[in-house]
């Protein structure tokens, strides 16, 4: 008598096989979704950033940029004095921490630089996975915006 077919033992070695590879492949899987995650918001307060600055320019006048924390979903908030111009809406798993502490606010002034002293520091990071990369973003005094990916977060 021949069958064609599979015996349940091939059929079992076979899951745990899948299943190895699965539990080998799902952490880096992790890891690479929390990366992608911290570039997405990184793009997204950098591009914000950027319209806030060419805004300053084109309508000569202070532009804001306002990180809103205490509202859900978080907010990135564009505007002039009379009105907001655009509003972006943050990751949930992203945390976000500005530097100098108290600053959630960036001034670009129609003259190409930033009100304030000091530099302004955005670092980006996910809260679903403590090994993933640490995005910055920088606003130096004279509104030069750069970003890099390095260290690790804490």
């Amino acid at each position: 008598m021949t069958s064609s077919g599979f015996t349940l033992i091939e059929l079992m070695v076979t899951i745990a096989v899948l299943a190895i590879i699965v539990s080998i492949a799902a952490p880096s899987i992790s890891t690479q979704l929390a990366n992608q995650r911290v570039k997405s918001t990184v793009s997204l307060i950098e591009n914000a950033l950027k319209e806030a600055k060419a805004e300053s320019v084109i309508r000569r006048q202070d532009i804001r940029v306002i990180y809103n924390d205490s509202i859900t979903p978080r907010t990135i908030t564009i505007e002039n004095p009379t009105a907001i111009l655009n509003t972006y809406s943050i990751n949930d798993r992203s945390t976000i921490n500005i530097i100098p502490t108290p600053v959630s606010t960036v001034t670009f002034r129609p003259n190409r630089v930033i009100s304030g002293d000091n530099d302004v520091v955005y670092s980006i990071c996910d809260s679903g996975s403590s090994s993933e990369t640490l995005g910055q973003i920088r606003v130096n005094k004279i509104a030069n915006i750069s970003t890099t990916y390095s260290g690790r977060c804490l």
